[in-house]
């Protein structure tokens, strides 16, 4: 069901050929860089859209270095949960970085990325991105075994299992992105290179190609259906489990308190994958780039920025270890 729906609103997008636009390269049959719209185009609004993805960057910069850095050093974090999110926060960290100087920089001068550099940066985009979906499902699992199996917790998040979890988080997220990065380098670009977006991903590259696109479609269904299938899914039945149990429990104390541990995972989970298919629902209406790239800026800048805030702001061992950080350190 899922896949011919993602075909549908894909497909269209994937034309032929385009239409020449400026151009980098005379008497080539290739392209061998390519051009960022971004957000130039309103060249008044350079400086205050510049200073506000600053602010974005270095609070999330700030932000996830900041709980890494809590985790790592206090060993009341050293649990399962706070593995998961300290992986989350590298994630979201690392992904930041791919695309967000490069987009700085290009508020400030020009706006020009190598064929190779979009290419890495379209491959660690998507490592990221991927991954993270899995390591969102990796927390949901652990929340059911922490509700559902309380006492058989220690034994099935084991330090083995935790790993383990990662590490296939990791390996589905690197496989990923190969398949799309691979799929992109079979394609010739030799028409128009500029790219109605500030980072290299996939849809607005398969735009520009002049040749044919349909196995490119075709990939990009099967590992995004895939990634969502997956995701959503175990998620979903994570969660109808847990609130099975969470019905099951007498107290109203007891049932605030389960609820209060799933808190903050709900909300990270519905911000990343409600913003994410908000994007790629408006990347399948008519004239819709620039809807996609404006959309696009939540899920890619504002997300990992709200993360931290989420888990320090709503969680009081978090809050805990930071004012015994803090005190280790000024005193």
């Amino acid at each position: 069901m899922l896949l011919p729906i993602i075909n549908r609103c894909i497909f269209p997008l994937f034309p032929q050929s385009a239409p020449q636009k400026r151009m980098t390269l005379r008497n080539s049959s290739s392209v061998t860089e390519f051009i960022f719209v971004g957000f130039s185009e309103q060249s008044e609004l350079r400086v205050p859209l510049f200073l506000l993805f600053l602010g974005i960057y270095v609070f999330t910069v700030v932000g996830n270095l900041g709980l890494i850095t809590l985790i790592g050093l206090n060993s009341s974090l050293h649990t399962p949960m706070y593995f998961f999110l300290f992986n989350l926060s590298f994630v979201d960290l690392c992904y930041s970085c791919v695309f967000t100087p490069k987009m700085l920089n290009d508020f400030v001068s020009e706006n020009i990325i190598s064929f190779s550099g979009c290419m890495t940066q379209l491959f660690f985009f998507c490592f990221f991105v991927n991954s993270e979906c899995y390591v969102l499902v990796a927390m949901a699992y652990d929340r059911y075994v922490a509700i559902c199996k309380p006492l058989l917790y220690t034994v099935t998040m084991s330090p083995q299992v935790c790993a383990l979890l990662m590490f296939s988080s990791y390996v589905a997220g690197f496989s990923g992105a190969m398949a799309h990065t691979g799929s992109m380098l079979r394609l010739s670009f030799c028409d128009s290179n500029v790219i109605n977006h500030y980072l290299c991903e996939v849809l607005p590259l398969l735009q520009l190609s002049c040749t044919s696109t349909r196995s490119n479609g075709l990939v990009f269904s099967v590992v995004v259906g895939v990634v969502i299938l997956t995701s959503s899914v175990s998620i979903f039945i994570s969660y109808a489990l847990i609130l099975r149990s969470i019905l099951h429990i007498p107290s109203a104390e007891g049932r605030a308190k389960a609820f209060s541990t799933c808190g903050s995972h709900v909300l990270a989970v519905a911000l990343f994958f409600g913003s994410g298919a908000f994007t790629y629902l408006a990347t399948s209406l008519p004239g819709s780039s620039d809807q996609s790239k404006y959309a696009s800026v939540f899920y890619t800048n504002v997300v990992p920025m709200l993360n931290p805030l989420i888990y320090s702001l709503r969680n009081k061992d978090v809050k805990l270890a930071l004012g015994k950080t803090l005190k280790r350190v000024l005193l």
